[in-house]
């Protein structure tokens, strides 16, 4: 039964897209239909390979036939999205969630989906989300990913209740840590890395009985006052040196780094380290709930309310989900700088990533990240494997209804049909929405076919422009054969994509995800468009128009 669904389903999928179904596709559709199969991806996916390579295989004629064979696919009525899950704790306009952001890198889709779940459940329960900037790297730090991560989040929809750079806040930063000092609970150290990490290791404190509160208050005062230089001296809690949660053996909370910063330029050398200002921005802000993927892990959660606990500040409702893994995709900054700095990616925004730029300028519409918010669920602390089939499946079934049908032909032929004859050729810009309008074609005997298409033309063989007319092969002439859609159907014959020769049609140039660039011809409609607008090219795929350029358009691929 599940074997004639996948055949089913790859046999559609590729009458739709010349004659080859796409493993992603059919994927996507089958998990939608049969959603347990998800317990053994492995044989799934073996199994989708097999009958896509057999049906790949078959001419159009033979897969049509194929279908036809098979039972009716009954594709059961969308559930109502579920959402996320109730949060505990949460008291109806008392939540407070926060989106916290480094600004050194772009924000990439795990980001998104972590945004989208801190926004979203802030909305759930009438209460408000802060966005934190945490800007304390000043070598890393800099206005444009603050820029870029607020036009990211206007794109997805995230309107943030308050603004917050952490850089701001050092004086409170500052006060806190004295108060410390003073209870003797941090002391200034003087140890290098290296014997700071043996001395942790070993369980033994190096420095706090050298010297009193008033003495670590003297070192600290000269750390302030910029006398030391980097890696000579840190501030670091007085934790427990036999704990076996290794991050609370004496950590450092603040550091030396003269780095001038973006915001703050050169008024502070010392700041604080994560742990420390997220416990305290956390609290002194309202926080009630922290929403945040598993890799942090309890230990910091042990460190963080220890900090609390010692400065009298409240705690916070604390809810770790599994951390988003995207399939085959590079995520982290530095290895996307490596990669730029290598020549090997365009920039942030190069179609191989998945960064919100590059998807965005792709044509990855922000319904999709929220639909894929809610299928990924806050259900345990396993990690959540994304894959593009998930993305595309998405994607597709949003832009579908949204998104007019046009024709590109990709490496042109020009084919001549005798005795076809002069026609006005009308074709819907939707097929479920007639009342979008039309275009319109004055075709001849001359056409222009993909080269793919013309490769697979065979002796004897009847093949049907799509919406125009049916042309039999003999030897290497084409002749007109009928304009019935009926004979077409009768005689199973290919159904292929054309232009006609007489039209002024557009020079058009495709990006796709691997950088490799397709060119062919469009029809002349597509001139019409502005950039940014999304289309779908007839059995290729949705495309969005990056650019108009004086003698072509170029577009980026978005997925099939």
């Amino acid at each position: 039964m599940v074997d004639n669904k996948i055949r089913y389903l790859a046999l559609e999928n590729a009458l739709k897209y010349k004659g080859k179904a796409n493993p992603g596709a059919v994927i996507g559709s089958i998990l939608a239909l049969e959603p347990g199969l998800k317990k053994d991806m492995k044989s799934l996916s073996k199994k989708i390979q097999g009958i896509i390579k057999e049906v790949n295989s078959m001419s159009a004629e033979e897969q049509e036939k194929a279908l036809s064979r098979l039972p009716k696919l009954e594709r059961p009525e969308k559930e109502e999205k579920k959402g996320l899950p109730e949060l505990p704790d949460a008291v109806k306009g008392k939540v407070v969630t926060r989106i916290p952001p480094e600004p050194s890198k772009y924000t990439h889709l795990g980001h998104a989906l972590s945004f989208l779940i801190n926004y979203t459940y802030a909305k759930k329960y009438d209460g408000k989300c802060i966005l934190r900037f945490e800007d304390t790297n000043p070598e890393k730090s800099t206005q444009e990913f603050v820029d870029s991560t607020l036009d990211d989040l206007n794109y997805l929809g995230i309107k943030p209740d308050k603004v917050i750079y952490v850089s701001d806040e050092l004086p409170m930063f500052y006060e806190m840590a004295e108060k410390l000092i003073m209870k003797k609970k941090a002391y200034v150290c003087h140890c290098s890395r290296d014997e700071m990490k043996k001395n942790r290791d070993e369980g033994r404190r190096c420095c706090l009985d050298k010297s009193d509160a008033k003495e670590n208050m003297a070192e600290w005062k000269k750390m302030l006052a910029g006398k030391y230089e980097e890696g000579e001296a840190t501030l670091r809690l007085a934790g427990d040196m036999g704990s076996k949660n290794h991050v609370m053996r004496d950590p450092v909370i603040f550091r030396i780094n003269k780095a001038e910063h973006y915001r703050q330029k050169k008024k502070y050398c010392v700041w604080p380290l994560y742990d420390f200002e997220n416990s305290i921005s956390d609290s002194v802000n309202g926080i009630t709930h922290i929403l945040r993927s598993s890799e942090f892990g309890s230990m910091r959660i042990e460190l963080q309310d220890y900090i609390k606990d010692l400065l009298g500040l409240k705690k916070q409702v604390v809810v770790q989900y599994g951390r988003f893994n995207i399939k085959g995709a590079t995520t982290k900054g530095r290895e996307i700088r490596e990669l730029i700095k290598e020549g090997k990616v365009s920039g942030w925004d190069d179609p191989s990533l998945v960064t919100i730029k590059a998807l965005r300028r792709r044509g990855i519409v922000n319904e999709t990240y929220i639909e894929l918010m809610n299928q990924m669920r806050l259900s345990s602390n396993t990690a959540k494997n994304i894959d593009w089939s998930m993305i595309s499946s998405i994607n597709r079934a949003i832009l579908d209804k949204d998104v007019n049908r046009y024709f590109f032909v990709e490496n042109p032929v020009e084919i001549k049909i005798s005795g076809a004859p002069e026609q006005q050729v009308e074709l819907k810009l939707h097929p479920d929405f007639p009342e979008r309008g039309s275009r319109r074609f004055t075709a001849g005997e001359s056409f222009y076919v993909a080269k793919e298409d013309y490769e697979k033309f065979r002796e004897g063989k009847l093949i049907r422009l799509m919406d125009c007319l049916n042309f039999e092969i003999t030897g290497k002439k084409y002749k007109f054969h009928s304009k019935s859609v009926e004979e077409y159907r009768k005689n199973g014959s290919a159904i292929i994509h054309w232009l006609p020769k007489e039209e002024e049609l557009a020079n058009v140039e495709i990006r796709m995800p691997d950088n490799e660039i397709k060119k062919g011809l469009a029809e002349p409609s597509v001139k019409n468009l502005k950039a940014g607008e999304i289309v779908q090219f007839a059995r290729f795929g949705f495309c969005r128009l990056d650019k108009k350029e004086k003698n072509k358009l170029v577009f980026w691929f978005t997925n099939r």
